[in-house]
């Protein structure tokens, strides 16, 4: 019986310390993985947190309610310039005893706009801006749909529109005009005319004139005075760091801190993707202008892409510049600061991502090559120890004949940058915070993929024309990007030049039926998505597919100068990919030929094509000349060979459009 007995013992003695033994492992686990957080946490950069509120308020009734506002000022915002605009008109606001935010379609919630009335004297004002064919900006595109979808009251809102456009192209304002439109339709109260703003002729002209008319219709509508308070208030205070941790220091990212040395995509506009330039040569064998060919590697990124996709790239501004506007204000441009909102409530911190040095933010994140707008020029005015120039600059930023005159010749004609307006008025040294805080953004620039991602699924190929002139001022100005891009040295010795980007989707695509035909139409750096569309097709025909024909008209000056990629077009042509090939050289003969010549000496081939084929029409390039001329030549082709009037045969380009078959991308 005691042999019975043991192995119970035994038992009894076994289970607590496998108990032991089971608690010991799970505090060490729990230990670990504490640990693991703690230190984690640490790792993390610290301004992340701070900067971003958990719960971010998606109500702007809510916010204007809690303080005190009531005027939003919506903007829809591709290149900033309607952002800066909503900015401004904000800040208006305040003059006239009222209280204004600019908003963010995309960070709000905009089914919330009837329940603007609930606030008492309240207005909406919209800045918004078209871009491409006719379409929304990428922030504004959700507010957009809730426009079309929606069947709302909207009574007892009030609203104004100003509208951002470019005369030089099919859809001026289309933007603008449909949410002026669309507003009244739900119900809205327009308390002001629809402004025009036209970046083909004057855009800053356009807007000061609207918004000098608008204000006093505004007292008058709410029956409040003018506080005469034109004093400039300040919208950020500055900050100097003296003894920070450089770790915590912005050194040209967008968003978060330190994302240029840890890539981790997605890649976007707020997270550009450090693409290594594996190729940069010049395309042109000779003339007075420089054409590039640039490859950027973009392995690892998870990006893809298609033909016809943009390509967005952030250019930083020629060193030479930021360090002469350092001297001449006499300011150590490596002191780190921070710009901080003075509205404790704004979505907006900082102008730019802070902490950074002055020179970071002049290299980086601010435009000191645009010639200024009015309100730069109103807002430091004071700082001029000459009365004379005081007058004077404030007199550029008035409505008045003479000062727009005055705007007129000395900023836009002769192409003064900031830096060219502080060596031509002496007495004007403001202090670089204040100019940093006025200062616009940075943007990012757009370019046509010329490369097509089934035979480059890892590369992005650009093409562009180097911008350089003489002002009349005798000051040599070169284009931001186009100089970076010249200056990216192709490489793997160590140094690997890198560009950073992200990939912005278009509507420009191969039919989806490859034995459509298709007809390309693009002079100049307008070739470029067409080198992608050409590699496009040769890659399907050698899938075996059935491939339409593949027509080009390109357009340059001289045959033997600046005919692009011509080895590669005549390459395509050879081995049948491109079907046809029409090019014009404008300068080798005494009467210039042009893209649109050649379209009306093929008009047979075309009709057939558009007509009976279902050809797909492409145009890429200058909107300002060729895509009119081009438009005019097709209407003269259909009315010609079709039989019809003019407006029958607008009328039939226009249906093209909406079924997908005529598309451009142009940049004037």
């Amino acid at each position: 019986s005691t042999h019975s007995t043991l192995p119970e013992a035994m038992e009894e003695e076994d289970d607590p310390l496998f108990s032991n033994l089971d608690l010991f492992l799970f505090t060490l686990i729990i230990g670990l993985i504490v640990y693991w957080f703690m230190s984690r946490k640490k790792a993390e950069p610290i301004p992340e947190f701070k900067k971003m509120p958990m719960t971010r308020e998606t109500s702007f009734i809510e916010k204007m309610k809690k303080t005190g506002r009531n005027i939003v000022v919506f903007y829809g915002s591709q290149t900033g310039t309607a952002e800066e605009f909503a900015n401004r008109l904000s800040k208006d606001a305040q003059r006239y005893g009222m209280k204004g935010m600019a908003a963010d379609p995309e960070e709000y919630d905009m089914c919330e706009l009837s329940r603007l009335s609930e606030i008492d004297n309240s207005l909406a004002i919209f800045c918004m801006a078209t871009y491409g064919e006719g379409d929304p900006t990428d922030n504004a595109q959700d507010f957009y749909d809730w426009l079309q979808e929606h069947d709302g009251e909207l009574d007892g809102v009030n609203y104004t529109v100003f509208a951002l456009g470019n005369k030089t192209y099919e859809h001026y304002n289309a933007m603008g005009v449909y949410v002026d439109k669309r507003l009244e339709e739900l119900g809205a109260k327009r308390v002001f005319d629809l402004g025009m703003g036209d970046d083909d002729g004057n855009l800053e002209e356009d807007f000061v004139t609207w918004r000098e008319q608008f204000w006093p219709a505004m007292c008058e509508h709410f029956g409040v005075e003018a506080s005469g308070e034109d004093s400039s208030i300040r919208q950020y205070e500055l900050k100097e760091h003296n003894d920070i941790n450089m770790n915590k220091v912005y050194t040209g990212e967008l968003g978060r801190l330190k994302s240029f040395d840890i890539q981790k995509p997605p890649f976007d506009s707020k997270n550009p993707f450090l693409a290594p330039v594996t190729v940069n040569r010049k395309l042109n064998k000779a003339g007075d202008r420089y054409l590039m060919h640039l490859e950027l590697d973009i392995t690892g990124s998870k990006m893809r892409y298609d033909s016809g996709d943009h390509v967005a790239v952030y250019p930083t501004n020629d060193t030479t510049i930021v360090t002469k506007l350092g001297q001449v204000l006499g300011v150590d441009l490596d002191t780190v600061i921070s710009l901080n909102n003075l509205d404790e409530e704004s979505n907006k911190k900082h102008p730019f991502p802070c902490p950074t040095t002055y020179r970071t933010a002049l290299t980086h994140y601010l435009d000191i090559m645009h010639p200024p707008r009015t309100n730069v020029l109103y807002e430091l005015a004071q700082y001029a120890t000459d009365i004379k120039d005081q007058e004077n600059m404030r007199k550029m930023a008035s409505s008045s004949p003479e000062g727009k005159a005055l705007y007129q010749s000395f900023v836009l004609e002769d192409h003064r940058n900031i830096l060219a307006i502080l060596e031509d008025i002496p007495s004007l040294r403001p202090p670089i915070d204040h100019l940093c805080e006025l200062l616009p953004r940075l943007q990012a620039r757009y370019y046509s993929i010329a490369s097509s991602s089934k035979v480059h699924p890892n590369s992005i190929h650009v093409c562009a024309v180097l911008v350089e002139y003489t002002t009349r001022t005798g000051r040599l100005t070169k284009g931001v990007a186009t100089n970076w891009l010249k200056n990216k040295v192709a490489g793997d010795n160590g140094h690997k030049s890198i560009v950073p980007m992200y990939i912005r989707k278009s509507q420009f695509r191969l039919p989806f039926k490859a034995s459509n035909p298709v007809i390309m139409i693009g002079p100049g750096t307008g070739i470029a998505p067409f080198i992608g569309f050409v590699q496009e097709r040769g890659w399907l025909k050698e899938q075996g597919k059935e491939v339409g024909e593949t027509v080009l008209y390109f357009g340059c000056r001289h045959k033997n100068e600046d005919y692009l990629y011509q080895e590669e077009l005549e390459e395509a042509e050879k081995k049948g990919v491109i079907t046809q090939l029409n090019v014009a050289f404008s300068r080798d003969q005494e009467q210039k030929v042009y893209v649109q010549h050649l379209l009306r000496a093929n008009k047979e081939d075309l009709w057939r094509q558009i007509h009976k084929d279902n050809a797909h029409i492409y145009i890429c390039g200058d909107a300002r000349n060729m895509a009119r001329d081009v438009q005019t030549a097709f209407y003269e082709i259909i009315e010609e060979l079709g039989g019809v009037t003019r407006a029958q045969a607008t009328d039939y380009i226009k249906k093209l459009m909406t079924k997908g078959r005529y598309s451009q991308d142009v940049w004037s």
